[in-house]
């Protein structure tokens, strides 16, 4: 049987540009390919995650129509397998089911519902969903096909919260299941994919069958999809065996794209040629810092992959063409700016330098250097009068105050309503600069360098803000012979260059040690005594801990970051602001 994946971009609650797209590539994979079985994601019909839009009766009904229109119109002699929401049909429980449904000849041929429903990181589906009670097959084409859906096949993991009773992999494989197909939404994580590979393999040694691993592709709000589907399936006439080698990949789908590809399940076996797949000795899944060894080269092209289809499709299914940025000539903003560039394009971003009376002019011709070297506007506002006019207004109630962190802020402040401002004015999408360490720290300004739609680099810790950056610019002189990012920038001390001679280290410890306890603090949930039993000084865990805890209530009012990272702010990590530090 010839059978298709395809790879779609959906967003959230546009039912009708949903059904378009499935349409049209059910058609291309009929048509151009001769497919008699083509899959698509996890809730394709009305995007992932929905999230509390499931409350609402009448998203939960555009959806079950938008499934009634596709059985009306999708060719009628190709089997099409969708995701998407129904209700309950057990009569108890939740009132909605997550669906995996198979349309054939204008009727819905089979559902399965999804049974493992994972409340950890940035998922919440306990509480919308109900779990399904019975399992089935359908038989098309000679072959017993099963859905286990997105987390179904994570219960082989040993990963946090999927401590599961049920086995619905299980449960399809003593019914006689000869065909596995799991549709997922599953976000990008680095790493991530030498985790799902060796997930399937497992699975498909374990029944001998083919698996179909179909994942979504694009980004909502913070979650990325890195698509990258693909099919894991035994070497045609080989008997049955527990080693890996007899399951190669093979077929594999684009990286953060949309595809469209086909497989034949019964191939002659000189026809086919394996795919190779990246190394994963050992089964379990990616170490709780995936960074800890050092991305490769190739790693962190990916990350950057990932953090610039976040980013544009943020813009566009948020509805913004433009974007802008405070460029102050360190890392942070630089980092950003070539990720705007490379989203939007260079027409589409504005950078503004807004120095004051403690800018550098090393810093000011930095910016000026990386605008010229990303060819994107730059412009200048110049700090200098706002400032002494707020210092001013305030001069009376500040009277005998020594010049401390209030004076340092109102700077950050006056940039970001500038920044605001520009962006009502013309529509412009502003992008926030802060990397993963400084808001786990509150290194930042709120209604200051806060400011913004999306951080784009908020799930990056420094020290891999200067990776990638050096990635970059390695790359770049060996394709280009030019760099983008200038020396200087990588170079200097941080700083965030609001009073005299200010460096980072100043108010936090150095960053390869802040950021390696900081991992061991919100990736692994370790307390003050254990990480001082990892090597670690246990005063500075204490103190690093203390500082991130309280600085909780800022995070609280950021901007979404885009998550790379097995553990990001915002929806991945939901802590109380008012409580006690007790980890110390």
């Amino acid at each position: 049987m010839r059978i298709a994946i395809a790879q779609i971009n959906s967003t959230i609650g546009d039912f009708n540009g949903n059904k378009e797209k499935i349409l049209a590539f059910a058609k291309r994979a009929g048509e151009e390919q001769g497919a008699e079985l083509v899959l698509f994601p996890e809730l394709a019909v009305c995007g992932y995650p929905p999230m509390d839009l499931l409350d609402q009766d009448r998203f939960v009904e555009l959806n079950i129509r938008t499934v009634h229109l596709l059985q009306r119109e999708l060719p009628g002699d190709i089997a099409v397998g969708i995701g998407f929401v129904n209700r309950n049909p057990y009569g108890r429980g939740k009132n909605l089911v997550n669906v995996y449904g198979i349309i054939l000849d204008g009727k819905l041929a089979y559902e399965q519902v999804k049974t493992l429903l994972p409340t950890y990181d940035v998922f919440d589906e306990a509480r919308n969903f109900e779990s399904a009670q019975k399992w089935w097959l359908f038989e098309w084409k000679g072959e017993r096909i099963g859905a286990a859906i997105c987390e179904d096949v994570w219960r082989e993991t040993d990963t946090p919260g999927t401590a599961y009773m049920k086995d619905p992999v299980r449960e399809l494989l003593d019914q006689g299941c000869t065909l596995l197909c799991v549709p997922s939404a599953s976000p990008y994580v680095a790493g991530k994919l030498k985790v799902r590979l060796r997930l399937a393999e497992r699975i498909a040694i374990r029944g001998n069958i083919p698996l179909i691993y179909i994942n979504a592709v694009g980004a909502n709000d913070s979650i990325i999809f890195d698509g990258r589907s693909f099919i894991v399936a035994p070497t045609p006439g080989a008997e049955k065996s527990a080693a890996v080698q007899d399951y190669p990949v093979r077929l594999s789908a684009k990286a953060f794209e949309e595809d469209l590809v086909s497989w034949d399940s019964s191939p002659p076996p000189a026809a086919e040629a394996e795919i190779p797949r990246p190394a994963a000795p050992g089964f379990r899944p990616a170490p709780d810092d995936p960074f800890k060894a050092g991305l490769t080269r190739h790693e962190l092209d990916i990350l950057e992959q990932a953090l610039v289809m976040g980013t544009r499709e943020y813009m566009r299914k948020c509805g913004f063409k433009r974007a802008h940025l405070g460029l102050s000539g360190g890392i942070d903003s630089a980092l950003v700016a070539y990720l705007g560039v490379k989203a939007a394009g260079r027409e589409n971003i504005v950078c503004f330098s807004m120095p004051s009376r403690f800018s550098s002019q090393g810093s000011r011709d930095d910016a000026a250097e990386l605008a010229a070297n990303l060819g994107c506007r730059y412009e200048v506002l110049a700090i200098e009068q706002v400032y002494t006019a707020f210092l001013s207004t305030l001069e009376g109630v500040f009277e005998g105050r020594p010049f401390d962190i209030a004076e340092e802020n109102l700077q950050a402040r006056i940039r970001g309503t500038l920044l605001m401002a520009f962006s009502n004015k013309f529509d412009s999408m502003l992008l926030t600069t802060g990397n993963k360490s400084e808001l786990a720290m509150g290194y930042c300004t709120l209604y200051g360098d806060m400011d913004g739609a999306l951080g784009p680099i908020g799930d990056l810790f420094k020290t891999e803000v200067f990776a990638l950056c050096r990635r970059i610019n390695e790359r770049s002189l060996s394709e280009t012979g030019r760099i983008i990012i200038p020396p200087a920038i990588l170079e200097k001390p941080p700083s965030a260059e609001l009073r005299p001679n200010q460096k980072d280290e100043d108010s936090l410890p150095p960053y390869e040690i802040l950021d390696e306890i900081l991992k061991l603090y919100l990736f692994n949930n370790m307390s003050k005594d254990e990480i001082a039993a990892q090597g670690w000084d246990g005063d500075l865990a204490a103190r690093i801990i203390r500082t991130a805890a309280r600085a909780e209530f800022k995070r609280r009012q950021a901007p979404p970051v885009l998550k790379v990272s097995p553990r990001a702010f915002g929806m991945g990590r939901r802590m109380p602001i008012a409580r006690a530090v007790y980890e110390i």
